[in-house]
């Protein structure tokens, strides 16, 4: 239960478990949990209906450290790991761990140019990338002389690209002789990075953030702590991509609780509905564009979703009316929201049985601090008051890699600031209103403005350009681009669409439209209102 503290501090209370303490570091921590699990089904790959147990998983981990300790991978060095969700990420994520490494993930709809600004971020020894990312990894890693290795994950793989290796062919190889266990190092708990994550930021390309071991095992000790459910004993489905903050999180968290994780690479409609009916699913992991998949599609009636008892919903808000929508469908009793960042490793904020009044997102899990400043003068506020929200605790991030003043912008004094708009009531459930930050966000997807302007500037007929998120039910906000065309030029909606298509990743592209106008507008020093678009959107007829 949360408390409010003097100074209006509001405070989620301590985290009593102390599981994670005895442990030398995450990676020892998850092996011992897995060693724990015998022959017990973790992982169910919802497409092939392939069965994975503790053992096989632990084996595997196992082996992969010791080959990659064998290819030189020490602590602290970095792992890349640019795939869809399979068993093979989740072994090469635990045995980078295991090392004491740092996992650093890839988003696998990155061009060669965002896959290049990414490891350039994080300068990983080896890549391990899947059949769908292969040749872009190998590609820009051709360029980059700290990439040593570049692992494939495609069956059998073999590349006459020097150092390009077959993860099937290593892990099978009898000349690659390994013990039966695996010591892991100890690790600085506050110190040394785990994990490094891509966020986007409203400047353009994304950052890197530093999440600790500290930062992982407190957060995991709190999920222990806060699971109501026993998760040891479920089926939950997950199609939240493991290379994104809050799948990777949970794929973590849910190993360590014992979870059989049933999972899909890609979201598709019969796969997904077929998957919570053949293996009785209890719990799904959610994005709000699943949720209203499931409140509206005639092919839901189709399938037996009557197992569902949870739905776990983040990366972006939901609307009470498509929560009272699938209620009514489903008849799923248990739907919960939360609030999180990349920099906060997962939900900060979650509803829970005490905290779930509608279009709020919860209370404070335990172990975290939040206050409400004024935007203007920096004040903290009381409740019901709205301002910007900033937390505390030992899951904020340790920083941006590379990017001191970045850090030192976000975190104050041990103090996140989120950028976002909101409150919290007398109950201490918290609410978000608006936000300070301009990312659009396209399903689970942050997409920042400034790098598509930055895009859209490159094109010889474009003499100026904004972009902002047009609303949309299904996606949350579709990008939109307001153009100002060269003097007599012709230019077309499409051509601008195809440009920005060519350039970037798929979240990024103009699905929101394209509309040519006069000009944009700007404050005194030259920033982009994007207000004024907004309300243009709102209202059409509105003259720029």
């Amino acid at each position: 239960m949360s408390t409010l503290l003097p100074g209006n501090i509001v405070y989620g209370g301590p985290v009593l478990n102390t599981e994670t303490h005895s442990s030398r570091s995450l990676g020892h921590f998850v092996l011992e949990k897995y060693k724990s699990y015998g022959d017990k089904v973790m992982m169910i790959d919802a497409v092939t209906g392939v069965e994975y147990t503790a053992k096989f998983i632990y084996d595997s981990i196992v082996r992969l450290a010791n080959i990659l300790t064998s290819m030189g991978v020490k602590s602290g060095d970095v792992v890349s790991i640019s795939s869809e969700n399979s068993v093979e990420f989740a072994i090469a994520l635990f045995a980078t761990f295991a090392l004491n490494a740092t996992a650093a993930p890839i988003n696998v709809t990155y061009s060669e140019r965002e896959v290049d600004h990414a490891i350039n971020l994080s300068k990983p020894k080896i890549i391990f990338a899947s059949s769908q990312t292969i040749d872009c990894i190998i590609k820009v890693a051709k360029n980059n002389a700290f990439v040593k290795i570049v692992i494939s994950f495609k069956s059998a793989h073999e590349s006459k690209e020097a150092n390009v290796y077959s993860y099937k062919n290593l892990m099978e190889s009898k000349n690659i002789t390994v013990n039966g266990n695996f010591d892991p190092p100890s690790c600085n708990r506050s110190e040394d990075v785990a994990l490094i994550v891509c966020s986007s930021g409203t400047t353009g390309l994304p950052k890197g953030v530093q999440l600790t071991q500290n930062n992982i095992l407190t957060t995991i000790d709190s999920q222990i702590e806060s699971t109501a459910i026993p998760l040891d004993d479920i089926n939950l489905l997950t199609v939240i991509p493991w290379f994104h903050t809050f799948g990777c999180l949970t794929l973590i968290t849910c190993s360590c609780l014992g979870t059989c994780l049933v999972y899909l690479p890609r979201f598709e409609e019969r796969k997904f509905l077929g998957a919570i009916e053949k293996y009785r699913i209890v719990m799904a992991l959610m994005v709000p564009p699943l949720m209203v998949f499931l409140a509206k599609h005639p092919l839901v009636e189709k399938y037996d979703l009557s197992s569902l008892l949870v739905l776990l919903s983040g990366a972006a808000p939901l609307s009470k009316e498509t929560e009272d929508q699938i209620k009514k469908r489903i008849g799923v009793p248990i739907i919960r929201q939360g609030y999180g960042l990349s920099e906060s490793t997962l939900s900060i904020l979650v509803q829970n049985d005490d905290a779930y009044k509608p279009g709020s997102v919860g209370a404070l899990i335990k172990g975290v601090y939040a206050k409400v400043i004024d935007t203007e003068t920096g004040r903290i506020l009381g409740a019901n008051q709205r301002g910007e929200l900033c937390f505390k605790g030992d899951c904020i991030m340790k920083g941006y890699i590379g990017d001191t003043k970045a850090t030192q912008g976000a975190i104050k004094d041990g103090w996140l600031h989120t950028g976002d708009i909101g409150y919290y009531d007398d109950d201490f459930e918290f609410f978000i209103v608006d936000r300070i930050k301009e990312l659009i966000k396209y399903k689970a997807f942050q997409v920042p403005p400034a790098e598509i302007e930055a895009i859209l500037l490159t094109h010889p007929k474009i003499k100026d350009a904004a972009v902002i998120g047009k609303p949309d039910e299904e996606a949350g906000e579709l990008p939109m681009a307001f153009v100002v065309k060269q003097a007599n030029v012709q230019l077309t909606e499409k051509e601008v669409a195809d440009f920005v298509a060519e350039n970037t990743s798929s979240p990024k592209r103009l699905r929101g439209g394209v509309l040519f106008v006069d000009d944009i507008p700007k404050n005194p020093s030259g920033k982009i209102l994007r207000r004024i678009l907004r309300d243009m959107i709102k209202n059409p007829k509105s003259k720029l």
